[in-house]
């Protein structure tokens, strides 16, 4: 919907998460992972790789929630870092589609790492100059909230999109105060501050060709 039709390269789609910890909960954690593999068609809950939008290059990444919820784990880090490594070296603006539960529980410590990491990669993007836009969609939650999520040079996102970092339910029950009825949804954080957009699917394509041609020229 974003990339014009026949540009898009996919890179990495081989990639996969290892099972470091041997994690097991109702099922292993590979077991778990080939069910999602067969479920959604895809190796991961990130896809990436470079296309063009109205002629425009670009390096994108497009989580799917449909993926063990669109966690991330090693593998989806280590795509990220390596599509921003791709942007850098092709002199290209980023474009991260997000929708995550957050970071993988089976992964431990080695899928909170990956906030350091990928956001660590987006510090290299930024001190060559280039443009990273965020597109928050319906839910993006916690890890990823926490880290490269919040850090695009524009944050958009989608209509009533769920965006928050711990659940209201949680929140709620740890300050014993009620929350307002809007309380994560994108209009909600765009009237506070949190992001800088909220645009209709169908005036994505639009507005992030609109915002790389401004952005350029500065």
């Amino acid at each position: 919907m974003l990339i014009d039709s026949g540009t898009f390269v996919e890179q990495d789609a081989s990639l996969t998460s290892a099972d470091p910890l041997e994690f097991t909960d109702t099922i292993s954690y590979n077991e778990r992972l080939f069910k999602n593999q067969q479920k959604s068609a895809l190796n991961e809950a990130i896809v990436t790789g470079t296309g063009t939008i109205n002629k425009l290059p670009i390096a994108i990444a497009a989580m799917d929630f449909s993926f063990m919820g669109g966690s991330m784990g090693s593998a989806v880090g280590e795509k990220l870092v390596r599509v921003i490594a791709a942007a850098v070296e092709g002199n290209m603006p980023l474009v991260v589609c997000c929708a995550s539960g957050g970071a993988r529980m089976q992964e431990g410590i080695y899928s909170l790492m990956q906030m350091a990491k990928v956001s660590a990669a987006i510090g290299r993007l930024r001190t060559k100059g280039l443009v990273y836009i965020a597109l928050l969609t319906d839910p993006t939650f916690g890890g990823v909230s926490a880290s490269f999520a919040m850090l695009g040079d524009v944050i958009i996102a989608e209509p009533k999109a769920l965006i928050g970092f711990a659940g209201a339910r949680v929140i709620q029950q740890t300050i014993s105060q009620q929350l307002p009825g809007d309380f994560q949804q994108a209009e909600f954080l765009l009237k506070n501050g949190q992001i800088d957009m909220v645009v209709n699917r169908k005036d994505l394509k639009i507005t992030i060709t609109k915002l790389l041609r401004i952005l350029r020229s500065l």
